[in-house]
């Protein structure tokens, strides 16, 4: 099973710059890489309402559950 995250989907549909979110959302820069990346090994739920209020968006709209194919 795999955790997609789709804030570069989200930022494209916002017109809004990396370093822009992370300015919103108190983060660094590299910090929203390792987000975007889903190289994250967790997300506080405090990081991902601040993500969703930047982005006027829901939780579901940045994460996204896919089964593995086997």
């Amino acid at each position: 099973m795999q955790i997609i995250v789709n804030i570069d989907v989200m930022l494209a549909r916002r017109k809004m710059s990396s370093g822009e979110l992370a300015q919103k959302v108190g983060i660094t820069p590299a910090n929203l890489s390792v987000l975007k990346t889903g190289k994250a090994k967790a997300v506080r739920f405090s990081t991902l309402a601040a993500l969703c209020s930047a982005l006027d968006c829901q939780p579901g709209d940045i994460l996204e559950f896919r089964e593995d194919e086997q």
